[in-house]
């Protein structure tokens, strides 16, 4: 069988009984929708962050976009990001009516150039919305100075850094809020979609159980829109629960396995991923750079290994954001990355023997280079 860059399906063989447990014990408590499965998550999540509030949605775009709209970003409004990102990142923005505005990258993290923010501020900006790429956190320091400077708020797109530290601070606990995705493949993955938005603003967190309730406080009454129907169900949420605790473990499983590559892959002419000063990564991704890319994708795929790229091609560049005017060129940096970026595996239950065969393939296909 082919080695895959994500497979869940080891995982599921170790934990087998307690998921299907949660699926069962759900079934049997006649509770399916924002039920005590559902609140008993959000208690645990948001104290592993250290704020007040966390609201389960559907998936991690909805966390983004009933974010933008609790913390009043409204149509016309521009929200400044990257273009190194999943697309669901900059289609919430353009779901709430909102303009994205893109600043480049930093070529070593492949992270937010938090300078360049300051440059792309116009009197429209009412959200800054930092995306912590791969499994490290953006520097968050200097732009949280910005975001207070201007009296507007941080967003934090975290689909992709649960447990992520900064200074020792965790992700998503830095901005007035933050999104989170449980997509299968994320840290911390459900068996389906999820997502979260967590806050420790009350008025903030009021707005947001609004939002994904179809604007209602109580049952068949709105009072306020828009509305959304964007809830995390009670199986999802009590799969999640229980995968919580043990999520501190995937972290350091995925942290033994980058720090494997790093050993085995040092004397290469890969470009291994950076850690920033102050950051704790998590290496949801375990992304290198080499300009013989393609090569490299059609070698491991003839050896039965796939790998991925994270992201091929920058949001700016796809012809659905084409209105937004950025030609080539526009954002270098990022450019230049989609051009050279790929992912190994990487997920806790990928063995030794796995991994060995990625990187014995990947040193014979670069010594031919």
């Amino acid at each position: 069988m082919p080695l895959l860059v994500w497979d869940y399906i080891q995982e599921y063989e170790n934990e087998r009984a307690d998921i299907l447990a949660a699926v069962d014990e759900v079934f049997r408590s006649g509770q399916l929708i924002l039920g005590p499965k559902v609140e008993q998550f959000e208690r645990l999540f948001a104290a592993y962050h250290g704020v007040s509030h966390c609201i389960g949605v559907d998936n991690g775009t909805n966390a983004i976009v009933l974010g933008l709209q609790a913390l009043g970003v409204k149509p016309g409004d521009q929200v400044i990001t990257v273009s190194n990102t999943a697309a669901p990142t900059v289609v919430a923005i353009d779901a709430v009516g909102a303009t994205p505005v893109f600043v480049d990258v930093r070529e070593d993290t492949y992270l937010m150039d938090v300078e360049a923010v300051a440059v792309a501020m116009t009197d429209r900006t009412r959200c800054l919305l930092p995306v912590h790429l791969y499994g490290q956190c953006v520097d968050m320091a200097p732009l949280l100075e910005l975001a207070a400077e201007h009296g507007i708020p941080v967003l934090e797109d975290c689909a992709q850094a649960h447990g992520a530290r900064q200074h020792g601070r965790v992700a998503g606990s830095w901005g007035a809020a933050a999104a989170f995705s449980f997509y299968p493949t994320k840290v911390l993955g459900a068996y389906g979609d999820g997502g979260a938005t967590i806050t420790d603003d009350d008025a903030v967190a009021a707005n947001l159980r609004r939002l994904r309730y179809y604007g209602m406080e109580d049952r068949y009454y709105v009072v306020a829109t828009p509305g959304h129907n964007s809830r995390l169900d009670e199986v999802q949420a009590e799969v999640l629960r229980r995968k919580l605790t043990r999520m501190d473990r995937y972290i350091d499983a995925r942290r033994a396995i980058a720090a494997r590559y790093a050993e085995r892959l040092a004397d290469t002419d890969l470009v291994l991923p950076s850690v920033a000063p102050g950051n704790e990564h998590v290496y949801y991704l375990y992304v290198v750079r080499h300009p013989e890319r393609e090569h490299i994708l059609k070698a491991l795929e003839s050896c039965d290994i796939s790998l991925n790229v994270s992201y091929r091609w920058p949001v700016h560049t796809m012809s659905g954001f084409s209105h937004l005017g950025y030609g080539p060129g526009a954002l270098p940096v990022t450019e230049r990355l989609a051009d050279e970026i790929f992912s190994l595996p990487m997920y806790p239950s990928l063995s030794a023997d796995d991994q060995d065969k990625v990187i014995d393939a990947l040193r014979r296909t670069l010594d031919t280079l």
